[in-house]
């Protein structure tokens, strides 16, 4: 039976979760009336939220000049914080469709993926859909293909994913552009892990794609990364309906069970192989995901919402769950005076920040206390050494410090030309250098700046969404460190510095950081009924302060008539509790304050 693997790659909102609905009903893999809107999201985020967050991979059925194909898909993210699944997903193929909105055009992540691919030496089929819609333009759409990514017009696709307009079409082309599997290379079985998910009753649920060989139920298997060996208990692949197997065999994708109790057993990007006549060589893997956000989860409080357990316990296998299904994200324990033992977690944007901390509130049942977001730093200490830090709170002490280095990014803005220097006065308030300009169509430019990582990781793309009238789209990838004129900025309450809001910022902007900053925590900060004073410091130099009011009550309400010295005597009074309490109070901080960091110029 002949096989096509492949993947559906686009920029958000293309249309690539409709497609593949499309393509299952096509193919009778869903019946009519089991057909739904976005089938392949089962997580309830990527329901609510319109989005795709998690890679699904499918086996489908197609009959073409009488031979029957086996299409193995995978339907991926588009949104440039889960870059990271695309490029796993399209490890596992040979092929891949690139999606383009009839009435968008070329859009960032429709250049980073396309990219993605070329660099795996993919064939492509450019898709040009929803041209259905009255403000499609496909002929102009396939002009820009042509023109940005170098793709002929002639070759590319029309189609409805909605209306199934062209799909047919499509599934025909599928067939016979896509490349087949490629020979096996070796005896020996290898096949590539390329996802996992975590089963409370079958244990890890792992998901490959076979290279070499072939599996089968009841084979003594070995990851040639841990170097554990474990037997074969359940073979399998969605349909999208799970259908158990016997046999996987070569170039053929699906999922198998083994008991894999421990979590950190499985790595994505292993290689799977006999025990008995092991492979020599793995499979080439994935390169490791670099986090460049960082923020800290503590628990709310001491118990989870069952009551069961305590809150950091809940929070730990919480995490451990999550992070066998997200390998791209990371953690490690640390302790705060103020919110007591969490973690530190690492994160490829902020959208992914907000997913993990929906994901673990929703399907770990822990409440999470969250600081705001940093990126990487790199320190260059006075003896010569390098050290790289991922919280202010770590900064060394200023007399060993030589430089402190930035990440930098490359910055690519598509936008249309009206709004071209509005977003370049973005760029430059934001220390960006300008590079270049390409043309795509009369209405529409590609506009490349380097920026520190720092600047845009905020508001940077409410501000692009803004300017551009939501027509800007974005997209980053991390080019190296750059020292530059940085400081640590401390955030002190009632005096005690609270090391989950202090922030290095550039010298130039840290008056301005400071004031916004202290601004927004007064009125998040209830008042107490003490004096309390908000302050933002470099070192020991005070460089803005607020200051909330203490709650009084007015003690001279009943003394009416009689010598003025009686209401001085319980001012007076008031006045030395007042200084009493300011001293051995505690000021409360909310959640909201933590994040007031993110509002930066608002």
């Amino acid at each position: 039976m002949p096989i096509r693997n492949f993947s559906i790659i686009a920029h958000i909102d293309h249309g690539k979760s409709t497609l593949a609905d499309r393509l299952l009903q096509l193919t009778r893999a869903v019946s009519d009336r089991e057909s739904r809107e976005q089938l392949l999201d089962t997580m309830d985020l990527e329901r609510e939220r319109g989005i795709t967050i998690k890679a699904s991979a499918v086996t489908v059925h197609h009959v073409y000049r009488g031979d029957d194909y086996q299409l193995n898909f995978i339907d991926t993210p588009g949104h440039v914080d889960f870059a990271y699944e695309v490029s796993r997903a399209l490890t596992a193929c040979e092929g891949a469709l690139l999606v383009v909105d009839a009435t968008q055009g070329v859009e960032a992540q429709t250049v980073a993926n396309a990219y993605l691919a070329v660099e795996n030496n993919l064939e492509l089929i450019p898709v040009i859909n929803k041209i259905d819609l009255p403000s499609a333009r496909p002929e102009e759409v396939a002009g820009e293909i042509e023109q940005v990514l170098g793709l002929p017009a002639e070759e590319c696709m029309y189609c409805s994913a909605k209306t199934g307009q062209g799909v047919g079409e499509l599934l025909d082309e599928i067939c016979r552009k896509l490349p087949p599997p490629r020979p096996p290379q070796t005896d020996e079985t290898r096949a590539l892990i390329f996802d996992s998910r975590y089963d409370d009753y079958r244990g890890v649920i792992v998901y490959v794609r076979v290279f070499d060989g072939s599996l089968a139920v009841g084979d003594r298997i070995r990851m040639m990364g841990t170097g554990r060996q474990y037997t074969i208990s359940e073979l399998g692949r969605y349909t999208p309906a799970p259908e158990r197997l016997q046999k996987l065999g070569q170039a053929e994708v699906g999922y198998f069970v083994a008991s894999i109790r421990a979590l950190p057993d499985v790595r994505v990007g292993d290689t799977v192989t006999g025990a008995s006549n092991p492979a020599h060589e793995p499979l080439p893997g994935y390169r490791e995901p670099k986090q460049i956000v960082f923020s800290d989860f503590y628990p709310a409080s001491t118990s989870d919402v069952t009551g069961k357990r305590g809150g950091y316990d809940s929070l730990r296998n919480a995490i451990e769950k999550l992070r066998l299904n997200d390998a791209s994200f990371s953690f490690d324990p640390i302790h705060s005076d103020a919110l007591g033992f969490g973690f530190r977690c690492g994160f490829l944007g902020l959208l992914h920040m907000e997913i993990i901390q929906q994901r673990l509130e929703r399907e770990g049942g822990v409440q999470i206390v969250q600081t705001a977001p940093t990126v990487s730093y790199e320190i260059q200490l006075t003896d010569g050494t390098v050290r790289e830090i991922h919280n202010p709170a770590d900064l060394p002490d200023p007399a060993l410090i030589q430089a402190i280095r930035e990440p930098l990014v490359m910055l690519e803005l598509i936008c249309p030309t009206e709004a071209i220097g509005d977003l370049m006065k973005l760029c430059d308030g934001r220390r960006g250098v300008y590079k270049t300009q390409k043309f795509i169509s009369a209405s529409r430019r590609i506009l490349e700046y380097e920026l520190p990582l720092a600047e845009i990781i905020y508001d940077f793309h409410d501000k692009l969404k803004s300017i551009t009238r939501g027509y800007g789209t974005m997209d980053y990838e991390i080019r190296g460190f750059r020292p530059d004129r940085l400081v640590k900025v401390d955030i002190l309450v009632n005096g005690v510095p609270v090391e989950a809001l202090s922030l290095i910022c550039h010298r130039d902007n840290a008056v301005k950081r400071s004031r916004t900053i202290i601004k927004k925590l007064k009125q998040q900060i209830d008042r107490h009924q003490f004096e309390i004073p908000l302050q933002a410091a470099i070192g020991s130099k005070i460089i803005c302060r607020e200051t909330i009011k203490a709650l009084r009550k007015n003690v001279t309400a009943k003394c009416y008539g009689g010598d003025v010295t009686r209401k001085r005597k319980l001012l007076e009074k008031q006045k030395a509790g007042k200084k009493r309490m300011k001293m051995v109070g505690s000021v409360n901080i909310p959640q909201e304050a933590f994040m007031a960091v993110l509002e930066m110029g608002k």
